[in-house]
């Protein structure tokens, strides 16, 4: 120990000496640094996860009119609208659309719209990973293109406007992440239209 602290004392002595020694004491701070950041790093980034969005609660809900709402919560573009919709470059893409499509982000939750049991809940024909609500009377909305492995409801389940389904994907027939929307009446689709604009929740 006496012998290092002579060597160190003697190199402190010369020009290259401390040179020599600022660096080996840098590279000993930055390897602390290393050590230390995930230490203080991780903890805070779990609690700052756990302040903002604790795991199941969304942020933000969907807007509601009485016993419905709208299956995103915030804003979404839209994509196509229910009839004649041919998408260029698209071969499977049907030019007949039954449905109204909107779009936020890849992952972005998916919401019931209104009350009702889950009939459908996993792969659906072309929507791919699909939830499907029968509300009763002949009425049932379909949730399709959701990510794989999303999907957090189970056939026979009762929801509720703004039960979070799944999250937003490009599954099945699907020409980029986006939330296939379809309203069935008697087993016959409708325009989602005028049918969440007579629920007070217009699609724009």
């Amino acid at each position: 120990m006496g012998a290092s602290v002579t060597v160190a004392a003697a190199l402190a002595n010369t020009r290259t000496g401390r040179k020599v020694l600022i660096g080996v004491l840098a590279m000993i701070l930055l390897a602390v640094g290393f050590v230390l950041t995930p230490l203080v790093a991780i903890p805070l980034a779990v609690a700052g996860q756990a302040a903002t969005a604790p795991e199941g609660v969304p942020l933000t809900a969907p807007k509601a009119s009485g016993e419905w709402g709208y299956p995103l919560a915030g804003a979404y573009s839209k994509g196509r609208g229910f009839g004649y919709n041919p998408v260029e470059g698209c071969g499977f893409c049907s030019t007949d659309h039954k449905g109204y499509d909107m779009a936020q982000a890849c992952g972005s939750t998916i919401y019931a719209a209104g009350p009702g049991r889950v009939i459908t809940a996993g792969a659906f024909y072309g929507w791919g990973n699909t939830v499907r609500i029968d509300h009763g009377d002949g009425l049932i909305t379909i949730y399709g293109h959701m990510e794989w492995g999303s999907i957090s409801v189970a056939v026979g389940e009762t929801v509720t406007v703004g039960t979070p389904l799944g999250a937003e994907g490009n599954t099945g027939k699907s020409f980029g992440c986006h939330l296939h929307y379809e309203v069935l009446q008697d087993d016959v689709s409708i325009d989602p239209q005028p049918f969440m604009a007579a629920l007070g929740l217009p699609l724009t």
